[in-house]
């Protein structure tokens, strides 16, 4: 299992949020990228492990939604602090509204 997973469903359509594009930064290197699935999962962003500190994931959004999205991408910038284990993080989106979330 990867170090890193996330999941976005399309509150709008109440579906999974299938096609979209999601890259993992560390710093202004970009160490991996994903596409989520028919269930809107990318279950192995990245390596097996990653050393502490921050990352920055980047949502496409806007490429998920054309011309109907307020946003272009959205980056959520998360501190690991362990190096053993696993960080899942959901992304509840809609053309206007974004949540996100520590989940397990």
């Amino acid at each position: 299992m990867s170090f890193l997973s996330t999941h976005i469903l399309d509150t709008a359509n109440g579906s999974p949020a299938e096609g979209l594009t999601v890259h993992l930064f560390s710093g202004e290197q970009k160490i991996a990228s994903g596409t989520t699935d028919s269930d809107g999962r990318i279950s192995d962003l990245g390596p097996d492990q990653l050393e502490t500190g921050d990352y920055t994931l980047v949502f496409e959004i806007g490429d998920y939604y054309p011309r109907t999205s307020f946003w272009n991408s959205v980056s959520l910038t998360v501190s690991l602090v362990q190096e053993t284990g696993h960080y899942h993080i959901p992304l509840l989106l809609s053309p206007y509204s974004i949540s996100s979330y520590r989940g397990s």
